[in-house]
């Protein structure tokens, strides 16, 4: 295996973190990644987002049949191109130059990624919907929102969202002497599986609007929420909703209410609204 401080010798770079880099250089947790996959997981394809100085990309290698990488800075992405000259010649790897939020992702079967913290939620959110299982790198206080349930103080918006699409678990977390330069936070790595909610929603875009509307006001009950926020949620006659939903719906906070019942609402808001 390549040793991550060498690769960044070789690429004559420093992380900055006003660029939201942060270089892994932490051999045994490099090495670990990979197999966070589950055992099952179709690693013919595997996509990595933010390849920096390809100490993440040399351990793909090994463990998939295939591998692209996103990489925004030229500088970068020309380095992985000629560091890995030999596994692009033999279509093993594809190095893109661009930006993850911006370019189109090509199809994939996993993804193992050390996420730019910056942009890490909206990258999550590109890539849970396609429904391919995903080990990704996030600040420790987003990975526990991220995992929590219902009830608990991190549990929020991200939580549901994010369990729409997949069993979220924490495999391990990462101290920030992992990194080149250390960020200022901890950090931890997410195992994500998708799955087949256990419930039903008239469509992703409606559910998703009415979490975030009840989000917005946690402190509030959930009567009170839904009759402020009708600009958010897009519920047309949220009197009707209340009145459906139920009187033990209505008392609680968002932060005690499971997915499950977010996505009777929104089905029972679907129906109001017809």
């Amino acid at each position: 295996m390549r040793d991550p401080d060498a690769l960044i010798a070789r690429a004559g770079v420093r992380g900055d973190p006003e660029r939201d880099q942060h270089f892994l250089v932490d051999d045994r947790v490099l090495d670990r990644l990979p197999g966070y996959l589950p055992d099952d997981a179709d690693t013919s394809h595997v996509l990595e987002i933010g390849g920096g100085t390809g100490g993440l990309t040399d351990r793909l290698l090994s463990a998939a049949d295939r591998v692209t990488v996103v990489e925004r800075d030229p500088t970068l992405a020309a380095f992985l191109r000629e560091e890995f000259t030999e596994e692009i010649e033999a279509d093993r790897l594809s190095v893109i130059e661009g930006d993850a939020l911006e370019i189109e992702l090509p199809s994939f079967t996993a993804s193992v990624s050390n996420l730019p913290y910056g942009v890490s939620s909206e990258i999550a959110f590109r890539l849970l919907p396609a429904g391919r299982p995903l080990v990704l790198m996030f600040q420790l206080e987003f990975a526990e929102r991220m995992a929590a349930a219902p009830g608990t103080d991190e549990y929020g918006r991200l939580s549901v969202t994010a369990g729409h699409y997949a069993d979220i678990e924490i495999v391990e977390p990462i101290p920030k002497a992992a990194f080149a330069p250390p960020p200022a936070v901890e950090s931890a790595v997410v195992r994500a599986v998708p799955r087949t909610p256990d419930y039903e929603v008239p469509d992703d875009e409606r559910f998703m609007a009415l979490v975030r509307a009840a989000f917005t006001q946690r402190r509030k009950t959930m009567r009170n929420a839904i009759r402020n926020t009708t600009h958010i949620s897009g519920i047309e006659d949220p009197e009707a909703l209340i009145e459906a939903a139920g009187e033990e719906l209505m008392r609680k906070r968002a932060g005690n209410v499971p997915p499950s019942e977010f996505a009777r609402l929104s089905r029972l808001a679907a129906r109001s609204d017809s």
